[in-house]
């Protein structure tokens, strides 16, 4: 079941010296502006089509827009082969790298994104351990 969705983590308690502390963050209007730019670019990806977001894709577009640089192909290949992830599961990486990627505004999926999209299947993970 856990492997039809997309992105699953553990939220631990925040604690308190975190709830208490000065340090600054980005602000809910920053990550909004954030959210909205990469919004954009995937409008503009999948214009003309029947989706408009990267959690859409199909196989073949996941090909297309998804092209990983050397470093995070050998990543989702350790991945791939160490924490025994599915073909579905593979596919979802790919969507969320690239999600991770329109934020970052990269046209490539590089290998942080990758190692992001592969620990928000963390508990994908965790049923093999």
């Amino acid at each position: 079941m856990l492997d039809r969705i997309d992105i699953h983590v553990e939220v631990p308690n925040v604690q308190y010296k975190d709830l208490t502390s000065d340090s600054a963050c980005e602000s809910s209007e920053e990550i909004r502006e954030e959210v909205t730019k990469a919004r954009e670019i995937q409008l503009k990806r999948f214009r003309g089509l029947k989706y408009s977001n990267n959690s859409r894709m199909s196989t073949k577009q996941i090909k297309k827009h998804c092209s990983l640089d050397s470093q995070a192909e050998e990543l989702l290949h350790q991945a791939m082969t160490e924490l025994n992830i599915s073909a579905r599961g593979y596919n979802k990486i790919l969507k969320v790298g690239r999600t991770i990627a329109d934020l970052d505004h990269s046209d490539t999926v590089r290998l942080e994104h990758i190692s992001g999209a592969v620990q928000y299947r963390n508990l994908d993970c965790d049923l093999w351990k």
